[in-house]
């Protein structure tokens, strides 16, 4: 069964430079925009980043952290999970042009029931983004 595509708008204070980051470096196809706002195709999903003031834009505004594993997970953050290729391959191209990791690529939960890689970064305007991956993904994704 085919999972219906999410819609997720966010605040970000240049539309050029989230472009660049979308489209340049995540490879995202840029849909339809205006002079305030872009689409993005989000890895089958709806992502459009508004223009907003930059000091509603700056330095992660508005995110605060919650501890996981010994490491403080921003909130609010959104992402995507991706095939175990397509992570260690994104978490390679990433590291290639030295992105800034909030929280660095690491295998949580190892040898446990819902073991997942995961990364954290910010995009140019500071959401918060995490990518995730699992070995299989049908029977881990919700495994407690």
């Amino acid at each position: 069964m085919r999972l219906p595509p999410f819609h997720l708008a966010v605040k970000v204070s240049e539309l050029a430079s989230a472009r660049d980051f979308y489209t340049g470096l995540l490879g995202c196809p840029e849909g339809r925009s205006s002079d305030t706002w872009v689409d993005f195709n989000f890895y089958g999903h709806q992502l459009v980043c508004h223009l907003a003031p930059p000091e509603e834009t700056r330095d992660g505004a508005g995110i605060h952290s919650n501890p996981v594993d010994g490491h403080a997970v921003p909130v609010p953050h959104f992402g995507v999970v991706l095939e175990m290729d397509q992570w260690n391959e994104l978490a390679g191209k990433l590291k290639e042009n030295g992105v800034p990791f909030i929280i660095e690529p690491y295998t949580r939960f190892k040898g446990l029931p819902g073991e997942q890689a995961t990364m954290f970064l910010l995009d140019p305007s500071g959401n918060a983004l995490e990518f995730k991956a699992f070995g299989d993904i049908d029977s881990q994704l919700f495994k407690t």
